[in-house]
C-alpha cells in the first residue's frame, strides 16, 4: 500500500487515485491543463517515488516512473522549485565541493554551524529539523587511488560502482566493499572517470538531464561491459536505474541492455561468483530493513540467505517505506510526511531493538532516516560481512556494534566559533575592499 496514502488516507494519495488522475489527464475530457494541472501535481507530490506499487500492485504499476515523466513535461520550458536543483544535482554539488581547497571540511561547516546552517538548510528548501549528511574529508576513490593494490595473478575482475552516496558521504562502506570483494579472490576495479547514474534527477523529472548521464556512464563503462564484467552496485537506489530506469530510457542500447543483465546488488554477487567462498562467521542478532526500490525489484532473498549462511539470527522487518526515499524526507515540505511514514513501522521497530543488535539497512536514505530520529546507526551488507572477516567470528556482545565500524560524527560548530569565523571573513573582505579602492 502507497506510503503516502497509509499516512493521509486520501484517494488521491492512493496509487488507483493517481493512476486514474493521470488517465483523466490523458482523455483530456475532465481535466483540460493536461501536463501542466496542478490537481494532477498536486496528487503526485506526496509520492515518494518507493516503486512500491511497481513490486506490490497486481498490474505492476510504476508511479515512480509516471512521476517522473510529468515532472518533466510539467516544467518543461520553466524553472524549477530551488530544492530541486539542490537535491537533484547533489552529485555536481558532491564534485565541485571535493574539487575545491579543504572543500569537505568548508561545507561541513557551513551546513552545520549555528546561524549559516539554518540559512543553508532554508535557501536549499530542507527541513530545519533535518542535519545536512556530512562530506567525508577523503572520498572512496581517492581511498582507492591512494591504497596498495590487492591485485592477483589470474583473478577474476569486478567492477565496484563508487555511487555519489557511498563515494563523498559514506565511504567506509565502499572500503568494506573492496576487503570483502578481495577476500573472496577477485581483483575489484572502480572506475577513474566521473560517472553518476542520476538517480536523484528523476524524482524532480530532469529526464534529458538523466539520460545524458547514461550515456555518458555506459560510454566510461563500455569496455567492462563489453568483456562481461560483472558490477557490483552498493545503493540499491542506483542499482534500480542499472536495472530499470537505464533500459526504459534507452531501450534500444545494446550497452544498456547488457549492463543491466551484469549488474548485482553485493548480497547476489556472492551467490552467483563467489558461491565456494567460506562466508565468517557472525552468531549476532541482525536486524534487517530492506530498501523499498531493492524489495520492488529483487526482493531481500539473497540478503536474507547470505547472513543465514554466517550464522546470524536474522529477523527481516517487514517495514515498508522508511520514509525519507531519497531526498523526499529532506525536503520541508515533505518532512511531516517523511516522519509519520517512518514511524509507522521502521522507527518503532528500531528503537525496540536490542542494542547488542547489528542493525542493516543497505540504502543511503535509509540509514540516515534511522540515524536522525533514533540512536542508532544502520550499516550496509559489505560492513556486516567486514564486520565477521575482522572479528573471526569472536564477536563481543557489547552494544551498538555498529559503532566501530562507521566514522564518528563531526561535532557541530559552536555559535563562538561561527561568529570568529564570519569575522575572519568580514575582515578579509573588508580589506580586500580597501585594496581595491586604493588600486582606483
Amino acid at each position: 500500500m502507497c506510503p503516502s496514502y497509509r499516512v493521509t488516507g486520501e484517494e488521491m494519495h492512493s496509487t488507483r487515485g493517481r493512476a486514474h488522475l493521470l488517465f483523466e489527464m490523458l482523455t483530456g475530457e475532465t481535466i483540460k491543463d493536461g501536463w501542466r494541472d496542478e490537481t494532477v501535481k498536486e496528487a503526485l507530490d506526496l509520492c515518494l517515488a518507493c516503486k512500491g506499487c511497481k513490486g506490490d500492485c497486481p498490474v505492476s504499476v510504476d508511479m515512480a516512473t509516471y512521476k517522473a515523466e510529468f515532472l518533466s513535461h510539467y516544467y518543461s520550458g520553466r524553472l524549477r522549485p530551488l530544492y530541486a536543483y539542490a537535491f537533484g544535482l547533489i552529485h555536481v554539488w558532491a564534485r565541485l565541493t571535493n574539487l575545491l581547497p579543504f572543500g569537505a571540511r568548508l561545507a561541513n561547516f557551513v551546513a552545520h554551524a549555528p546561524i549559516l546552517g539554518d540559512a543553508f538548510k532554508a535557501m536549499a528548501g530542507m527541513a530545519s529539523q533535518r542535519s545536512v549528511p556530512p562530506f567525508a574529508e577523503q572520498t572512496f576513490k581517492e581511498w582507492f587511488c591512494s591504497r596498495s593494490r590487492n591485485v592477483r595473478t589470474g583473478a577474476r575482475a569486478v567492477v565496484l560502482w563508487p555511487d555519489t552516496f557511498n563515494n563523498y558521504f559514506h565511504p567506509e562502506t565502499a572500503k568494506a566493499a573492496v576487503e570483502v570483494l578481495e577476500a573472496t579472490g577477485f581483483s575489484v576495479i572502480v572506475p577513474e572517470a566521473d560517472l553518476c547514474c542520476g538517480r536523484p534527477l528523476y524524482d524532480y523529472g530532469m529526464l534529458d538531464t538523466a539520460e545524458r548521464w547514461l550515456k555518458k556512464m555506459l560510454l566510461g563503462l563500455q569496455a567492462h561491459i563489453r568483456a562481461g564484467t560483472p558490477i557490483v552496485v552498493l545503493e540499491p537506489s542506483c542499482y534500480a536505474v542499472f536495472k530499470d530506469e537505464l533500459v526504459n530510457l534507452l531501450p534500444n542500447n545494446q550497452d544498456a541492455q547488457r549492463l543491466s543483465g551484469q549488474t548485482f546488488v553485493l548480497a547476489e554477487f556472492l551467490q552467483k561468483y563467489a558461491a565456494d567462498f567460506e562466508l565468517p562467521k557472525l552468531h549476532r542478532k541482525v536486524v534487517v530493513h530492506g530498501h523499498c526500490h531493492q524489495k520492488a525489484l529483487i526482493k531481500m532473498t539473497a540478503e536474507e540467505k547470505i547472513l543465514e549462511a554466517m550464522g546470524a539470527d536474522v529477523e527481516m522487518l517487514d517495514s515498508g517505506c522508511c520514509g525519507m526515499a531519497g531526498a523526499f524526507g529532506f525536503e520541508a515540505d515533505h518532512y511531516e510526511t517523511s516522519i509519520k511514514v517512518g514511524e509507522h513501522e521502521l522507527l518503532p521497530h528500531i528503537r525496540k531493538a536490542a542494542k547488542e543488535a547489528v542493525l542493516m539497512a543497505d540504502g543511503f536514505s535509509c540509514r540516515e532516516q534511522i540515524s536522525q530520529t533514533t540512536d542508532r546507526r544502520a550499516l550496509h551488507l559489505s560492513q556486516v560481512v567486514q564486520m565477521a572477516l575482522r572479528e573471526n567470528g569472536n564477536i563481543s556482545h557489547g552494544q551498538y556494534p555498529e559503532r566501530k565500524y562507521l566514522a564518528p560524527v563531526p561535532p557541530r560548530p559552536s555559535l563562538v566559533a561561527t561568529v570568529a569565523v564570519l569575522g575572519v571573513v568580514a575582515v578579509l573582505a573588508m580589506g580586500l575592499v580597501k585594496a581595491a579602492r586604493r588600486n582606483d
